[in-house]
């Protein structure tokens, strides 16, 4: 398995996986074991990166990986998040980054992932109330403790990182980004660039989207967040798969899948790039792992720029109230 280095010497798998949908958001739990032995086995071929949350499940996740990667626990590097604020019954009601929250989440997240060390601690979300050099000072303050290797930052913008940075060093930022959504070009990416900053995108496949299984008719489950999202619905769904048709195109003639093209255009656009396509299943983990090897030109390369670019995606990426939870 190829790797890469986000930032500050962090070396990873390119891609990595993203865990969250063995605990939520994509239809029914799968059995517990089941994702134990997925993820020791993404282990075996090679993946070094993977990617959980406090919130998701929640705790469940973290429980899941901790449980999973504790026997080969100095071969991986283990991301989490702290940010949202949970009710006694773990539900979501609102966003908190206050110090000693960020402190009483890592403690629950090392005993959770079973770890002495956190290696890359993001902030889930920017929390307007609490000032962000607060934040990364209290980060600043865990890893000279020992207790988080790295300080990472989601859905930030360039303002905020800036000032994060200034206090201490963000190895890397995450953040939606694919041929379905790449609106980090405009700012993100040039500022992440100028600040040494590694990019780790979530949904690199437009959560399925662009996998070439999504199809006009698809109807999405209980418990599948697509039900729910502006992009999923019925006629914006219509309108948008006219972006995998034009990516089924270089798919075909380069004997891949339209996911593998998907995520060998992301690997192409930065060394510093590591997706982390979620999956709970071993075709389509090693699906993903396959694009690593794809080769695309500089024509291909440009043929799915100019497809992106000319299908005007339809709908937003979160419902309203989650759209405001997004640092601009």
């Amino acid at each position: 398995m190829s790797t890469r280095v986000l930032s500050q010497g962090l070396e990873v798998s390119a891609p990595g996986l993203g865990c969250m949908g063995m605990s939520q958001s994509f239809g029914p739990r799968p059995p517990r074991d089941e994702m134990i032995a997925f993820l020791r086995a993404a282990v075996d071929r090679g993946v070094t990166f993977f990617d959980t949350a406090e919130v998701y499940g929640p705790f469940h996740n973290e429980e899941l990986v901790g449980e999973a990667l504790e026997p080969v626990r100095d071969q991986v590097v283990i991301a989490t998040k702290f940010g949202f604020d949970l009710d006694a019954d773990g539900n979501q009601v609102g966003v908190t980054s206050r110090p000693e929250r960020i402190r009483a989440a890592v403690d629950g997240s090392l005993r959770r992932l079973r770890t002495d060390s956190i290696d890359l601690l993001y902030q889930h979300r920017v929390d307007p109330d609490v000032p962000i050099e607060d934040v990364a000072g209290t980060v600043k303050e865990l890893i000279e403790a020992g207790k988080v290797r790295h300080f990472g930052m989601s859905e930030a913008g360039v303002g905020t990182i800036r000032r994060a940075h200034a206090v201490q060093p963000v190895t890397a930022l995450q953040s939606e980004y694919s041929l379905f959504w790449r609106e980090p070009e405009d700012e993100i990416l040039p500022a992440l660039e100028e600040l040494g900053i590694g990019f780790v995108p979530f949904s690199p496949l437009g959560r399925g989207f662009l996998t070439g299984q999504v199809t006009a008719g698809t109807e999405f489950g209980e418990g599948d967040i697509r039900a729910n999202l502006p992009r999923f619905e019925r006629e914006a769904l219509a309108a948008n798969l006219a972006l995998v048709d034009r990516i089924t195109v270089v798919a075909d003639r380069l004997g891949a899948s339209v996911g593998q093209v998907a995520l060998g255009w992301l690997l192409a656009q930065k060394p510093w790039i590591v997706p982390i396509p979620g999956t709970r299943r071993l075709e389509r983990l090693d699906e993903n792992l396959g694009s690593a090897d794809l080769e695309l030109t500089a024509a291909d390369l440009d043929e799915l720029d100019e497809a992106s670019r000319s299908v005007q995606v339809q709908g937003e990426r979160y419902p309203e109230a989650m759209q405001r939870m997004i640092d601009r």
